[in-house]
């Protein structure tokens, strides 16, 4: 046997799973969600759904007052932005 084959044999064996095992540690290692920040993001999430019903607000009564108004977004409803995710 060659040691272009012994070579291809040990990195298979001993290489290849070495880097899995490496990779998997370090995914184990990372940084996980807090309970702190997802209450920040839940906090963040119900102030975007308020602002939301606030433009919406506006946008209803602008469009009462003047009917050449058209809104960037023709109705809340068809938005995909539309935060539906209600408490």
């Amino acid at each position: 046997m060659d040691i272009e084959g012994v070579l291809a044999i040990s990195l298979a064996l001993i290489g290849l799973p070495w880097l899995i095992f490496h990779y998997i540690t370090k995914w184990k290692q990372a940084p996980k969600i807090t309970e702190e920040d997802e209450r920040l993001l839940d906090e963040m999430f119900n102030l975007a759904r308020r602002l939301e019903d606030r433009l919406n607000t506006v946008e209803r009564i602008v469009a009462a007052d003047n009917p050449d108004f058209r809104a960037s977004l023709n109705s809340p409803q068809a938005t995909p932005y539309s935060l539906d995710r209600r408490n």
